[in-house]
């Protein structure tokens, strides 16, 4: 179905009904993602600020048939935030909707709107001691709508789960304007189709979400950070068998970093502190939360104790204090600020079965490197089993150099992964990156019944043409 760009009639007919707040000049950030691959456009940015403004610019849209590109905090890594190619959109940014409706402490619940700021939302459930356990490395400007929208992932699915299971109810507007009021504070609610679950993970593709009632938890006791040195990744996930022997469902998160991203920090990051003199082969960071009356400290040194007996690890920090918690956190989440610095060739958001990681390693290293000079930093939240397997040009090269093998190389990664019985797309969501790639390793049953349920929300085609499944 043809869809029209956005035209000034079109805009002087909203201007009547809404705030003159909600116009915003189309300005590059609106246009641009982080890494540079994708670059949008816009007929208009608006900025509603509340649901009912929301609602009356969907079906104005809809009636039109002009394309809308929801926007969040423009920290996508797939370019679901851009649309560069068909008619001029309008670029709908939940950016004044940033509102902490409730919270109910007592139930562990905290309801926000889509706009607000991730680092905020952790700080709003500080001040009532509990913990909104989802973290990225972004957070500081990552919007809950945009989370929400790609089912983003981050350090602690290990333990809490990924954005998904964080949430108990949404409200969200629909294509033709309807505004859905699915804001359940309930644990239990069995009355039919979750459509709560359809939305989030769409990518706006089937309508905005504008708020949500989030799960919060307990901040735990005792909180604790180490890195280990291990020998390789098969000795990573024999430690982190034994972390869990140890202490269960108290370990948050369980990152794998390889010395490629110490290299490239060193490098591009100079004065951020490292852990240990001299960078290792690799290393793992260990987060556990443990009940009142538990000494993290001394529970992370009975595990590298036994792990040292075992051969699993031979050198490690443990953080004695909040400060040094946060320089290793601080280390670890400054990676994808130090790859980007560098300039990756290809970068692959993949998962894996766990028992197949090491082996998936192994061979993808030297499959990679067979085909060109290049360097691979291999990372990510172990714990849950995805890894950020991303390929650099070798020192004193640039990634316009490899221009020519870049498909190649993804194409080597994706295959491998598909071999190995995992996922394209971990945490990042699908976006227009990986359209094709959805098409060419997903399930067509699977894919058959995404597109009836993209007509059936969205007829018009209007919502984020393009990402997640090929605009028709």
């Amino acid at each position: 179905m043809d869809l029209n760009a956005v035209t000034p009639a079109f805009l002087d007919a909203l201007r009547a009904d809404l705030d003159a707040r909600c116009f915003r000049d189309v300005t590059p950030n609106y246009l641009e993602e982080p890494r540079g691959r994708w670059q949008g456009q816009a007929g208009a940015v608006l900025a509603p600020g509340s649901v009912e403004e929301v609602s009356l610019i969907l079906k104005a849209a809809h009636a039109a048939r002009v394309p809308v590109v929801p926007y969040g905090g423009g920290t996508g890594l797939v370019g679901g935030q851009v649309m560069g190619q068909g008619p001029a959109p309008i670029i709908l940014s939940l950016e004044r909707m940033t509102k902490v409706r409730a919270c109910y402490a007592q139930e562990n619940v905290l309801v926000v709107e889509a706009g607000a700021i991730l680092q905020d939302i952790h700080a709003v459930a500080t001040e009532h001691d509990r913990l909104f356990p989802m973290s990225i490395a972004a957070k500081g400007s990552a919007r809950i709508g945009g989370c929400l929208a790609t089912n983003a992932g981050g350090v602690n699915v290990l333990r809490y789960g990924n954005t998904r299971d964080l949430v108990l109810g949404i409200e969200a507007v629909l294509p033709d304007g309807q505004i859905w009021n699915g804001l359940s504070r309930l644990r239990k609610d069995n009355t039919g189709y979750d459509l709560k679950n359809l939305m989030i993970g769409s990518e706006g593709s089937l309508g905005v979400i504008t708020a949500a009632a989030l799960k919060l938890s307990p901040i735990p006791a005792g909180q604790g950070t180490a890195v280990m040195v291990v020998e390789n990744p098969a000795a990573a996930l024999e430690l982190l068998s034994l972390a869990r022997s140890h202490m269960g469902e108290a370990v948050s998160a369980f990152e794998l970093i390889h010395r490629q991203g110490l290299d490239f920090m060193a490098e591009h990051l100079p004065d951020l502190r490292q852990p240990l003199a001299d960078a290792p082969e690799w290393s793992v960071l260990i987060d556990v939360g443990l009940a009142r009356g538990l000494d993290p400290s001394v529970a992370l040194e009975t595990l590298f104790v036994e792990a040292a007996e075992a051969g699993l690890v031979s050198d490690g920090v443990i953080a004695q204090n909040e400060q040094q918690r946060h320089e290793l956190w601080e280390m670890r989440e400054q990676i994808p600020e130090a790859n980007r610095l560098v300039g990756s060739i290809s970068s692959h958001d993949i998962s894996l079965p766990l028992s197949r990681i090491a082996e998936f390693i192994t061979e993808g290293w030297a499959a990679l490197t067979a085909m060109d000079d290049v360097r691979v930093n291999c990372f990510g939240h172990l714990g849950d089993g995805n890894l950020h397997f991303n390929v650099f040009p070798a020192a004193g090269k640039s990634r316009a150099d490899y221009l020519d093998i870049r498909d190649a190389i993804k194409t080597c990664v994706h295959d491998m992964v598909a071999r190995y019985d995992g996922s394209v797309s971990a945490e990042h969501g699908i976006g227009r990156l990986k359209v094709a790639d959805l098409e060419k390793y997903g399930d067509p049953v699977k894919l058959a019944l995404m597109r009836q349920i993209k007509d059936a929300f969205d007829p018009q085609g209007i919502m984020n043409p393009g990402a997640v499944l090929r605009a028709e």
